[in-house]
């Protein structure tokens, strides 16, 4: 359109609005106002019916178009006036024509503007509304999340066309129109107070309230069905659930799942217990309790004990942590979940469609899927990188004789546990991390503590360093990387890469399913773990976004309960309270908010902060060291988040995770005796350091005065 049309639009419809707001006009428009001129406003339609009518759908078209909030009133006038048949005919032809102006008057004015400025940001919204636009109108006509004059505005600067967005409201805005017009009758009747609790009328609110609920049941069922039609359901089915993926996750879901009595079947390709047991959580911590015993021997004659020269067997160290896993296994055996009725296999799963499983050439049927296929160690595309001797944590268990240069790449959590484990075991370890500091996601005094730790244990740390390429030369390895414009060459015989993880989706199926996976590779999953196809779930770290084992068993509850009785009820994964450790040596602990999340966030907290240096019980132990931090909304005592750096903060912070969870503020934790002398000591300190902050000073002064008088 010419811009002297569009600004000749513009001026009429500002013109229209003016003369609506100027002169009062939304008076008119009010229920108080039409409840008093009902009796007159009948009168002139039962004596001009067809007059009246044109009127009445007039107002409504334009009222509509120049997106003034009326239309809930009107659409009660119309049931009032014309009754439920014709009322919802004038009324639903009225709304959608209305809205279609809308539609249109944004798309002239003000589409080309923002697709021109914005085109790049809104490539895969138009995609989106090209492809699937007609079913996100419905829905939202059906469930009206946000209120109709900005839907009509915002399909405006889409490319949907006019025709589908006058159909498809048509027909979506229809229900809540015989529902609204239904209540406009009953308001029609209505001539004493009796009257406002008449049942036809306490009837259309009821229906009014539970509309939405039931609109969005059915769209969900429409969105299932047409999700579902382009496969072949079975007749019947083997089980109710299978699992792929024996890990963390997924013991938990088929746990959950044959205890309610499920038929169901768990699939893994490797060994149970996934990598929390085998190459994980067990065999890390192991190496880090003979590290810690070898860096307690060193510092005895801190507590006047001599034990000579330190030697540290290193090959024992490593079979010790294969023992430990064996003695563990059967927690998670094939013969203890098959005596709790879960159907173990072996092999490797491909998901056929939404019902089938294929493994290893056998097909299953099931009602459900969750994938719980978990994660593994990324490996960077380094230059050079296939030529050194490279480890990851799933491989760095293999070692039996100690290298004599390790090169650590990372600075996260995994990183900075086993560099320090290593170095305390004997290893001397350079650790390269290319962030400004180790431990991004803490706070920098938590991370400072972490970082000083390191190095006194002699941990060679770079950190704001970039690995551009390895090199080897004989015997000779080296990485070679840049540091603030300088190039560092580092020399090493074995590198342990712990630079992050990615999710493990190969050989599932998944890109023939239209499954999306997120920018870093973990399956898209909607707040109940479901992925785009109803009844195939995900969880744990191959779905994340967080990737422990306590955050996996957390969903796989969510993953089973949902997937089995979704159909009657489901359930938003809470990730609200969810803790982490940091295994390090002080420990370094974590619920909820820290300071530096707060700040990004634009989160008004309160810090309260006690240091252990100040607890009699870390004084004993010799590891003074370390803090307790708790945010708090300004003035309040509920708790935001905690942090905890010290000795067996993974411990104490679970005292604040019970508060976070059960809603228990510092006072509380105040109020709670604690046994003396223990370090759990320090998270009542910190309460009492709040309640300090807090005292009530005017109270305290006439106590004062009290004392005084007392004492004559």
């Amino acid at each position: 359109m010419p811009s002297s049309r569009k600004i000749l639009l513009l001026i009429a419809i500002a013109v229209l609005i003016i003369i609506y707001y100027a002169f009062d006009l939304g008076r008119f428009f009010s229920l108080e106002y039409i409840t008093l001129q009902r009796d007159l406003l009948q009168a002139q339609v039962d004596a001009h019916p067809w007059l009246s009518g044109l009127i009445y759908f007039g107002i409504y078209i334009v009222a509509t178009g120049l997106s003034i909030p009326v239309a809930t009133v009107m659409t009660l006038l119309g049931g009032a006036l014309f009754g439920l048949g014709l009322g919802v005919v004038i009324v639903s032809f009225a709304s959608s024509i209305g809205a279609t102006l809308a539609f249109l008057a944004s798309r002239v004015l003000l589409r080309e503007t923002v697709q021109r400025r914005f085109g790049d940001s809104l490539r895969a919204v138009n995609r989106g509304i090209e492809r699937d636009g007609s079913f996100y109108l419905f829905g939202l006509r059906l469930v009206p999340v946000f209120p109709l004059f900005v839907i009509n505005l915002v399909m405006g600067l889409t490319p949907m066309p006019a025709r589908r967005f006058y159909w498809v409201s048509q027909l979506g805005m229809l229900p809540g129109t015989v529902v609204y017009v239904m209540a406009g009758t009953q308001l029609g009747q209505v001539h004493s107070l009796s009257g406002i609790v008449s049942p036809g009328l306490l009837g259309s609110f009821a229906l009014l309230a539970v509309f939405p609920l039931i609109a969005r049941h059915v769209l969900n069922e429409i969105k299932r069905r047409r999700t579902l039609k382009p496969y072949d359901k079975p007749t019947q089915f083997d089980r109710n659930l299978v699992v792929i993926g024996a890990g963390s996750a997924g013991l938990v879901t088929a746990y959950i799942a044959a205890a309610t009595r499920a038929s169901v079947s768990l699939i893994e390709k490797h060994r149970m217990g996934g990598d929390c047991l085998n190459t994980g959580c067990v065999p890390s911590k192991t190496l880090i309790r003979s590290a810690r015993a070898a860096h307690e021997a060193r510092q005895a004659g801190r507590f006047g004990i001599e034990t000579g020269t330190v030697n540290v067997d290193f090959a024992a160290v490593m079979e010790r942590i294969q023992s430990v896993i064996r003695t563990t296994e059967p927690h998670d055996s094939v013969e203890r979940y098959t005596d709790l009725g879960v159907d173990c296999i072996q092999g490797e799963a491909r998901i056929v469609d939404p019902w089938r499983v294929e493994v290893d050439g056998r097909t299953l049927t099931t009602r459900n899927i969750v994938i719980a296929t978990g994660a593994r160690p990324f490996v960077p595309p380094i230059e050079g990188i296939e030529t050194v001797n490279y480890y990851t944590s799933d491989t760095v268990w293999q070692l039996r004789e100690a290298p004599k240069k390790l090169l650590v790449l990372g600075g996260g959590p995994i990183g900075c546990e086993l560099a320090q484990a290593f170095v305390r075991l004997g290893v001397p370890v350079t650790q390269v991390d290319m962030a400004p500091r180790i431990l991004p996601k803490e706070d920098d005094d938590a991370a400072q503590i972490v970082t000083d730790s390191l190095q006194r244990d002699g941990v060679e740390l770079h950190t704001n360093t970039r690995a551009i390429r390895f090199q080897r030369d004989g015997d000779t390895s080296t990485l070679v990387c840049e540091r603030e414009g300088n190039t560092l060459h580092l020399d090493f015989d074995a590198v342990l890469l712990a630079v992050g993880r990615q999710a493990n989706t190969d050989h599932l199926g998944l890109d023939a399913l239209g499954i999306d996976r997120n920018p870093n590779g973990t399956v898209t999953v909607d707040e109940t773990l479901q992925t785009r196809l109803p009844g195939v779930y995900a969880c744990g770290d191959v779905a994340g976004p967080y990737q422990f084992t306590h955050a996996a068993a957390h969903q796989a509850w969510y993953a089973s309960v949902n997937s089995l009785f979704g159909r009657f009820k489901t359930f938003k994964v809470d990730y609200r309270v969810l803790p982490w450790t940091t295994f390090t040596d002080p420990e370094v602990a974590r619920v909820g908010l820290n300071e530096q999340e707060a700040q990004q966030q634009g989160i008004a907290v309160e810090v309260t902060r006690y240091g252990l240096d100040d607890l009699d019980r870390a004084i004993t132990e010799g590891e003074a060291e370390g803090f307790v931090k708790v945010l708090t909304p300004p003035g309040k005592d509920r708790i935001l988040g905690a942090t905890i750096v010290g000795p067996q903060a993974g411990e104490l912070i679970t005292e604040f995770v019970t508060a976070m969870k059960q809603g228990i503020g510092l006072n509380k934790i105040l109020g709670t005796i604690h046994v003396y002398p223990t370090l759990s000591e320090a998270n009542k300190f910190a309460a009492g350091n709040w309640k300090k902050a807090h005292a009530p000073e005017s109270a305290l002064q006439w106590l004062d005065r009290f004392h005084r008088w007392r004492r004559g």
